[in-house]
């Protein structure tokens, strides 16, 4: 058995997000000014994380957050950062460079909803899904590659402090909660660096098809609520040895969507 925590985070923002025009794949654009202040922010909220493992995808905004997630934090100066291009946002296709609304409408004539219509040249959201399980075995193998197997510390840990882990997940829904919820116990971390509508297929695919656990009190359909830029999630995975490889035998979720470190920020706007 071994056990480690999974951080996501979506980009800071934008220009295109500021101004609600889709990016996808096509458009490749750096952080607003408020972006990287949110990058910045996110980083100091971190900073006493000490992440063994980073991964983001290779499109400018999420590997410019995930460096300012590096220099912030107390732990990671010697850490290399991996660009993955499965973490890649999910391609819009024609859509991409036009607003927001446009994809609303294409839908509409296609008599679709926005969040499964497909435009020209997209990504079906089972073709990100299938990207993001590709991302999941290469992570797997990467984790234990560098960490093996042996960490009791780890494995044991997940289930002394279920509870605990579980109990700051609740009440993180209404009161916020601290930088590291649900990492007592366990000793190895990764952090994930992508975007809005891939993080959203990840949380569907790890709670509806891999049966994470919820925190207490909430319900599934409340974790798929849009990520706001440098949102933050994380999931507690547990793998098992198989005769195809590595398996994830167990997940749990701490939380989804947390946005603690932009208070000041919108109190300064």
């Amino acid at each position: 058995m071994f056990t480690f925590s999974l951080t996501l985070i979506r980009h800071g923002e934008t220009q295109y997000n500021r101004e609600k025009l889709l990016q996808g794949q096509g458009v490749d654009t750096l952080l607003s000014e408020t972006g990287v202040q949110q990058g910045e922010a996110v980083g100091r909220y971190l900073r006493d994380i000490s992440f063994n493992n980073v991964f983001a995808s290779n499109l400018q905004r999420a590997v410019q957050t995930a460096e300012m997630i590096l220099r912030n934090n107390t732990h990671c100066s010697g850490t290399a950062m991996v660009l993955e291009p499965l973490l890649r946002e999910r391609g819009f296709g024609v859509a991409e460079g036009r607003p927001k609304e446009d994809l609303k409408n294409m839908a509409n004539a296609a008599g679709q909803s926005c969040r499964d219509y497909t435009p020209p040249g997209g990504e079906t959201l089972d073709q990100v899904k299938l990207r993001f399980k590709k991302f999941l075995k290469v992570l797997f193998k990467q984790m234990l590659d560098e960490h093996g197997w042996s960490r009791p510390d780890a494995s044991t840990g997940e289930s002394e402090n279920t509870a605990n882990g579980t109990a700051a997940a609740s009440s993180d829904a209404a009161l916020g909660g601290s930088a590291d919820d649900g990492l007592q116990g366990v000793s190895v971390h990764a952090l994930v660096v992508s975007h809005g509508a891939y993080i959203r297929v990840a949380i569907k695919h790890l709670v509806e098809d891999l049966k994470c656990s919820l925190p207490a009190g909430v319900k599934a359909s409340q974790l798929f609520s849009p990520c706001p830029n440098t949102g933050i999630s994380r999931f507690i995975l547990t793998l098992s040895q198989s005769e195809c490889g590595p398996v994830l035998s167990a997940a749990r979720c701490v939380f989804t969507n947390r946005k603690d470190h932009l208070e000041n920020l919108a109190a300064a706007e």
